[in-house]
C-alpha cells in the first residue's frame, strides 16, 4: 500500500497535470511532489497546518487545507488552500464536501473568517461562489499556470459568523 504522502503527490501531480494552478509548474515529477508533502509535516505537527483528504475506492482523490496564521491579531481567521480533486473524482461533490469540512472544522476551532485564492476564471470560481464565499477582487498576473502562462488570481473570503458591525 502506497504511503500517505505518495497516494497525495499522485493527487497533486494529476492535479498539476490537468491545468490546475496551484503553484507548480509542469511537469511536476512525483519525488518533488512526495517532497512538498512530506515537508508540510512540520507544520501539521504544529498545528499551523490542518489536511483532510477524501477517498474514492479505499485511495485518496480530494484533499483541502487551512492554513492557521501564527501571529496574534489573525487567529481569528485562516486561510484554505490546495482544495484539489482528482480528475477521475471530479462531478461527484467530492470538492464541495472538502470544502464543508474546511469550514466546519474552522468553526470548531472558534474561527470567524476564511480567505483563499484561486484561478481567474477557473472552473473552482463557482463552487465558491455557490458555497457562499464573497469575492473581494482580483489580482493581475498573480501566479503561472502549470505550463507557464501568467494568470490573474481572484481572493475569496466567507464569514463562518455574523460580520462585524
Amino acid at each position: 500500500m502506497l504511503s500517505a504522502a505518495e497516494e497525495l503527490a499522485e493527487l497533486l501531480s494529476d492535479t498539476v497535470d490537468g491545468g490546475a494552478s496551484v503553484g507548480f509548474l509542469a511537469p511536476l515529477d512525483r519525488p518533488a511532489a512526495v517532497d512538498w508533502w512530506r515537508g508540510r509535516a512540520g507544520a501539521l505537527t504544529d498545528g499551523s497546518l490542518a489536511v483532510w483528504a477524501a477517498y474514492l475506492d479505499g485511495r485518496i482523490a480530494g484533499t483541502v487545507s487551512l492554513v492557521l496564521p501564527d501571529k496574534p491579531n489573525s487567529r481569528h481567521r485562516a486561510e484554505v488552500a490546495k482544495l484539489m480533486v482528482h480528475r477521475e473524482g471530479r462531478g461527484r461533490g467530492l470538492g464541495r464536501s472538502l470544502l464543508a469540512t474546511a469550514e466546519r472544522a474552522a468553526v470548531e476551532a472558534g474561527l470567524t473568517l476564511l480567505h483563499l485564492d484561486t484561478e481567474t476564471d477557473s472552473p473552482a470560481e463557482s463552487l465558491y461562489r455557490s458555497a457562499g464565499w464573497i469575492r473581494a477582487g482580483v489580482i493581475p498576473d498573480y501566479a503561472r499556470t502549470p505550463t507557464g502562462e501568467l494568470r490573474p488570481t481572484t481572493i475569496y473570503y466567507k464569514y463562518l459568523s455574523a460580520p462585524p458591525d
